[in-house]
């Protein structure tokens, strides 16, 4: 007989995810169905990816954070994946466009996050399926004092992640399946087979999250966006940051704030170069040269090194006014 075999949060724990398979005894014409979150947090976002595209019979259903990366909304688990998954991650994005916000059969409903009773999968708010922000406010505001299923009254039953639930699935009046188990933080992951409905759970091998949080947090820091960052932005990132226990992260810390204070340091340089240029060209070549609104302001004498600080809000504008003035300021350390 063909099976419905449904995987909770699965966050790139790919090594767990073969495990369960295993475990449940997968076979080619049974139905694979993902609650969704297929990816971030975990060691092998990529792999897991790839096992349910290139697997047939095979459903994912949207997640969160699959939708967060649809979205381009960034946060610390979406920059690592997407670092993660290097040359591939344009691709994959483009993937999980595709995904449906539900899936249904004679026996289940499975959804990402959440439901309403009452009302067709089809006609359902997306936000709430897949549990977006604005989706767990709509249903705060629904049920102020308790949660969705609480409320669920529909006779089929529903299958759900999302939400960690502890070591175990929470599993209430045969009709009520929430499978996040907590894979990616250390706990189980784990999977509903149906028509048994029957439950089976392989514990994951580390806290995946907090391994990867520390392993990638010097990478993530590397792609933002300093260049452009205010001077306040880049001191207060600083800041933020500069309590990493990892010794290469903190150096590059200490690398970042020289390479700033250097750049700053640079005003009273730019402001007498400024004056010495504007000094130099005629008229007709100050309107010509890239740098001609400070070069004006030099020649009336209106450029002061407050002034010029305004005008240079981050290390681009620095370096760029330094480079049409004839100066070379200090590179972002690698």
């Amino acid at each position: 007989m063909r099976r419905t075999i449904i995987i909770g949060d699965i966050h790139g724990c790919f090594d767990e995810l073969l495990e369960l398979l295993d475990e449940v005894d997968i076979r080619p014409d049974d139905l694979l169905v993902s609650v969704g979150d297929l990816i971030d947090r975990g060691p092998a976002p990529g792999d897991v990816v790839r096992l349910f595209r290139e697997r047939p019979n095979s459903v994912v259903v949207m997640g969160n954070h699959e939708r967060k990366h649809v979205r381009g909304i960034f946060s610390y688990a979406q920059e690592i994946t997407r670092l993660q998954l290097g040359d591939r991650y344009a691709e994959m994005v483009d993937w999980m466009r595709t995904l449906p916000y539900y899936f249904e059969n004679e026996h289940v409903r499975v959804v990402h996050a959440a439901m309403l009773s009452g009302i067709p999968l089809s006609d359902q708010r997306e936000e709430i399926l897949c549990g977006t922000t604005r989706g767990e406010r709509e249903l705060t505001t629904l049920f102020p004092d308790s949660y969705w299923h609480d409320h669920y009254t529909d006779a089929k039953p529903v299958v759900f992640g999302h939400h960690v639930t502890g070591l175990e699935p929470m599993i209430r009046d045969g009709r009520i399946f929430g499978l996040d188990t907590g894979a990616c933080h250390g706990w189980n992951l784990t999977a509903l087979c149906l028509p048994g409905f029957t439950v089976h759970s392989v514990k994951a091998h580390a806290d995946h999250w907090s391994t990867t949080k520390r392993q990638w947090q010097l990478p993530v820091l590397k792609t933002k966006p300093w260049h452009d960052s205010t001077w306040l932005e880049l001191a207060q990132a600083i800041e933020r940051f500069s309590s990493a226990s990892d010794a290469a992260t903190h150096r590059w810390l200490e690398e970042l704030q020289q390479w700033a204070t250097d750049l700053q340091s640079a005003f009273p340089s730019l402001v007498a170069t400024a004056h010495r240029v504007a000094n130099e060209l005629t008229i007709d070549e100050v309107r010509r040269h890239p740098a001609t609104k400070v070069l004006f302001q030099a020649r009336n004498g209106r450029l002061d090194q407050a002034g010029l600080v305004r005008q240079c809000p981050t290390p681009r504008r620095t370096i760029d006014l330094a480079a049409a003035l004839g100066l070379a300021l200090g590179e972002l350390p690698d």
